[in-house]
């Protein structure tokens, strides 16, 4: 809805750029202003409809925004200004950008008539490329240079944006071309509706998917594997449960990625967790036999680019002892990390449901299937799914985050929006914490930047303020963001904050004395200097609990969540074991015989 002082005499490229976004449902910004963007703040606080919610720094500025669009599925804006506000936002946004989120970048510049001049906060006087800079690391960069071109800007930004998968864009434009009036435009009012400008794709080759039943039914012991791009398709209820229905049919087991985890929800009886980067122990008892050759004959991949960590690194194990099909939206993604028998070009919601619609005409071998059934039982009842069952059940100090894990899988709701920072916070997570079906699991796995979780749980939270918002970080993590638990304070947000405390960059720790061992070691090299974040997080306006062992954030939790439903941010500093290591510092990479 157009605001009420915006007529057609009035109207900026300000106003269009809004209009457009109005049309998205973007209408929370994360940023901070500046002389840059002034006349877009100017119209922004004009237009009842939308928020802006000033942050600490603009990197955390577009990491909530990722956060925002992957609790809510809309668009996460950020509004910066020129020079460092746009190069401070570069990390976030390009985060985004191979993350999968659909992330709009609005980086401001000096007025035109004085570029060049060496005016304050000028890029092109230093030859700072803000354009190119963007476009390296995003799908999209322009600049809006006259009020004549901007619809066709916009909505080219907007396409890209919200193509499969989705993708960080970015759009600048100096302070008086913001200013002009949209009468200049050779399209002066916003279109009507978003499907006049862009349109996704929506379809799945039947004879694909029949292929896939084929092999799948025809199999002794199949394998599913989903990817990230399997999450917003499998958002929808309708697809959700055709996919169970199909596998349930079948009794086929099913493990997702590293970043898809919880896609599938790990509490089903099929589901054997994920693979790949401190993925669960279950998958390799269905893949590797006695001998060490594959042991799966038939695997489906939908939705994964199979890169490093949703693989092992590449590791064989993952390729069966027969047909290996890998569906996703992005040809260029298919048989880039394993040789295929087929690739299929489909969007995955399109293919599984087209999967479940020819699925009756197959055949269906009652014998092997309940066999097969009673394999995946005996397999999660005879192993365990975690590295060590001792480190996860225990409850003396000093204290083991995978019993911090364990005690918080009881603890979360059953919609709760996890997110988990990069470093050895991401380990822990990823091993030892149990999805359910209606909870979403968050990591930035493509880039791997510290800092997603530590902000993206504000935007999350800002986004879906009906669900519970955790993050689970470490202290290096913490320490590099937090300032935007003051963001969470001063906008009412009631985000939650698990810390993993030991006073170092414990990954980089562990992973130099494993790779490149030295006889003093490194331990204190990457030390944080002992700082009391219970009292930095009270400084910033929230609540703030420490826990010594898993037992203390049981008798604290209550609290947490009333400080939380009450709006204030509620952070818990836990005092884990310096030497505790997560899975992937010595579980085996599985090498199978495949001659």
């Amino acid at each position: 809805m157009m605001a009420a002082s915006s007529t057609s005499d009035d109207r900026t490229v300000s106003d269009q750029i809004l209009d457009y976004l109005v049309l998205e449902g973007a209408t929370k910004i994360f940023g901070l202003p500046g002389a840059g963007i002034a006349h877009l703040l100017q119209r922004l606080r004009a237009r009842p409809e939308f928020s802006y919610v000033v942050c600490r720094q603009e990197s955390g500025a577009a990491y909530m925004a990722d956060g925002y669009f992957r609790a809510t599925g809309k668009p996460g804006v950020v509004l910066v200004t020129s020079g460092p506000g746009a190069t401070n936002a570069l990390t976030g946004t390009m985060n985004a950008n191979f993350g999968g989120s659909a992330v709009l970048a609005l980086t401001g510049e000096v007025p035109q008539n004085f570029l060049g001049r060496g005016y304050l906060q000028e890029g092109t006087d230093c030859g700072l490329n803000i354009r190119d800079i963007y476009a390296a690391g995003t799908r999209y960069s322009a600049d809006i240079g006259a009020a004549a071109g901007a619809p066709i800007l916009i909505e080219q930004a907007l396409r890209d944006m919200l193509s499969i998968p989705c993708r960080a864009v970015r759009l600048g434009i100096s302070d008086n071309v913001a200013s002009l009036p949209v009468a200049d435009s050779i399209s002066p009012r916003p279109p009507t509706s978003a499907a006049t400008y862009r349109s996704v794709p929506d379809s799945a080759p039947v004879n694909g998917a029949r292929r896939a039943l084929e092999v799948l039914s025809s199999a002794k012991r199949p394998l599913i594997l989903l990817g990230n791009g399997c999450r917003a398709a499998l958002r929808d209820e309708a697809t959700a449960k055709g996919f169970e229905c199909l596998v349930e049919w079948w009794q086929i087991p099913v493990i997702t990625t590293s970043d898809g985890k919880g896609v599938f929800p790990e509490t089903h009886d099929l589901s054997l967790r994920s693979y790949g980067f401190a993925g669960s122990e279950w998958p390799q008892y269905w893949m590797v036999g006695q001998n060490g050759a594959p042991a799966h004959d038939a695997l489906l991949v939908i939705g994964s680019s199979l890169g490093e960590l949703a693989t092992y690194r590449w590791n064989p194990m993952l390729v069966p002892n027969g047909p290996f099909i890998q569906v996703d939206i992005d040809q260029s993604m298919i048989g880039r990390g394993f040789p295929l028998t087929e690739g299929i070009v489909a969007e995955a919601g399109a293919f599984l449901r087209t999967m479940w619609d020819q699925a009756a005409a197959w055949p269906r071998n009652q014998v092997e299937v309940e066999a097969r059934g009673a394999e995946i039982s005996e397999i999660k009842k005879s192993h365990s799914a975690f590295a060590s069952d001792n480190d996860y059940n225990s409850e003396a100090a000093p204290l083991q985050p995978a019993a911090l894990c364990r005690v918080l899988n009881g603890l979360l709701p059953d919609d709760a929006l996890v997110f988990i920072d990069s470093g050895n916070c991401v380990g822990w997570g990823l091993h030892c914490l149990t999805i359910g079906r209606r909870q979403e699991l968050h990591v930035s796995l493509a880039m791997g930047a510290m800092g997603l979780g530590v902000c993206a749980v504000v935007g999350a939270r800002l986004g879906r303020p009906d669900r519970l918002a955790v993050a689970l970080v470490g202290d290096g993590a913490f320490l590099m963001h937090v300032a935007e638990v003051s963001t969470a304070a001063a906008h009412n947000v009631g985000a939650i904050w698990l810390v993993l405390l030991d006073d170092d960059l414990r990954m980089v720790t562990q992973g130099m004395e494993k790779f490149f061992p030295i006889d003093r070691g490194y331990e204190g090299a990457y030390s944080l200097g002992q700082p009391d974040l219970g009292m930095v997080a009270e400084g910033l306006g929230a609540d703030a609990f420490r826990v010594y062992v898993p037992e203390d954030l049981q008798r604290i939790w209550p609290a947490v969540l009333a400080g939380a439903e009450n709006g204030k941010p509620q952070v818990i500093v836990a005092h884990v074991d310096p030497k505790a290591a997560p899975p992937y510092w010595s579980t085996p990479y599985w090498q199978p015989n495949v001659d």
